[in-house]
């Protein structure tokens, strides 16, 4: 079962650590938070390539793009 720790206790914890376990805190953070952030381009990706490839969307020109979000 997975515990949720409020954000304010998880801030008083990381007090409690010296400054390099911080550091060491704010690295392994910022991995994983990247390696999260590369996981769902995969997956946008993945998902934007199968719709193309089922005909789901249709190719496009920047300006045509453009037009389409202005609307």
């Amino acid at each position: 079962m997975d515990h949720v720790m409020p954000f304010g206790e998880v801030l008083d914890a990381a007090d409690l650590l010296s400054r390099e376990e911080q550091e060491e805190l704010v690295a392994v953070l910022h991995r994983r938070l990247a390696e999260a952030a590369r996981k769902r381009l995969i997956a946008d990706v993945r998902e934007a390539r199968s719709d193309f490839a089922n005909g789901r969307c249709m190719p496009t020109t920047p300006d045509d793009l453009m037009r389409e979000i202005l609307k």
